[in-house]
């Protein structure tokens, strides 16, 4: 069969590298096209664009590039068009999909969306576009589901993929030893800054959080940098600061942090997952934030916080995100502070809601099966 998958930002990435190598374990037959990156590409998709020319972030950046994303709809319509293929799997990435799912409806394509969009935080109403235009919609929350259930609308929940990711990297990696070595650490416990994967994120954020290393020269702190981000961004923002950059290795540093300050998003559920104690960190621009504010209908930001419908750890949003709070946040979490042992204790349980591995291979058979039945004779 014939995949079309489209994921914009380097957490679709991940989640459709491990589909994209499922899909084609259980039909060695699958031709794969992928809007994507690199994960997907090496597990054996068709690159057809990278998401660092379609991940925009924000209502101003999308209006500064209002006219690269239509000529990026135009494109993928295009290679739909070109392609034909049997189902489009659709990652997060809801402005640009649920307009993809919407044209290849329309044409007769099967739509599949695998990791729903955040409608239960806002624009609940583009729900209705699921339910007109998504044949199978998979969901990574357990929390979704009622969600969906108060809409009309059947999903299915096969455990969250993260869980995967987190867990074959352990089963492959060095010890805690070999890893350090290979970091050129010196003997400091570890701080990891997890400043995000969009470089509007890098520039509003990472200033804030490398403020802080030279209160706490007890401690090395540590970049986790994208690799498609350009060097002199990191090199711009921390100046003299005693604070290094290491690219690609994120897993790596969270195998070695005793805390880490994570830009909201994925990240801070890998962090769960790796059991560091973290502060949550979000900044954007004036405009986004108080679109935000009027339309976002949860009480917290991080996906720790709502897989467990409570505070476990700290958010500092906007201009609550400065040098003084985020020195006394982070001196609460580490070894010495009071909220260490919490946090990993309720990570525990937030695993445990999660459900255990496997989930990717179970939503790959689950779509074969399901395209199977529906293909005609």
């Amino acid at each position: 069969m014939k995949y079309f998958i489209i994921a914009g930002e380097p957490s679709g990435d991940l989640h459709g590298s491990t589909l994209v190598s499922n899909l084609i374990k259980a039909d060695p037959e699958a031709e794969t096209a992928c809007w994507g990156g690199d994960l997907m590409s090496r597990a054996g998709g068709r690159l057809l664009k990278h998401y660092r020319d379609t991940a925009f972030m924000g209502a101003w950046e999308v209006l500064m590039n209002i006219r690269t994303i239509r000529a990026n709809f135009r494109e993928c319509r295009q290679q739909i068009t070109e392609m034909r293929p049997d189902v489009v799997i659709l990652i997060d990435y809801p402005g640009f999909n649920l307009r993809i799912a919407r044209f290849a409806k329309e044409r007769g394509i099967r739509v599949y969306y695998y990791i729903s969009p955040k409608f239960w935080a806002w624009r609940e109403g583009r729900v209705k576009q699921v339910k007109e235009y998504v044949d199978r919609l998979y969901i990574i929350f357990p929390f979704e589901k009622e969600f969906f259930r108060l809409h009309g609308y059947g999903v299915t929940f096969l455990g969250n993929p993260l869980v995967d990711h987190v867990e074959s990297w352990r089963s492959s990696a060095q010890g805690r030893e070999a890893i350090a070595a290979s970091l050129n650490l010196d003997p400091r416990p570890v701080i990891a800054l997890l400043a995000g994967s969009r470089q509007q994120e890098v520039e509003k954020i990472l200033p804030e959080m490398v403020s802080v290393a030279a209160g706490f020269p007890d401690y090395q702190f540590l970049v986790a940098g994208m690799d498609h981000l350009p060097a002199e961004l990191y090199g711009r923002i921390i100046g003299s600061m005693p604070v290094r950059v290491i690219n690609g290795r994120t897993y790596d540093l969270l195998s070695v942090a005793e805390a880490a300050l994570v830009t909201s998003g994925t990240a801070t559920l890998e962090a769960a997952l790796f059991g560091v104690p973290q502060v949550v960190c979000y900044r954007t621009s004036a405009v986004t934030y108080h679109l935000a504010k009027r339309f976002i209908k949860v009480r917290f930001l991080s996906l720790v916080n709502l897989i467990m419908d409570r505070e476990v750890v700290r958010e500092l949003i906007q201009d609550e995100l400065n040098q003084v709070r985020l020195h006394a946040e982070l001196q609460e979490i580490l070894v010495t502070g009071y909220r260490h042992r919490i946090i990993k204790r309720d990570y525990i349980e937030l695993r445990e809601i999660l459900g255990g591995s496997g989930a990717s291979e179970r939503v790959a058979t689950d779509m074969m099966t399901s395209l199977r039945e529906k293909s005609p004779l």
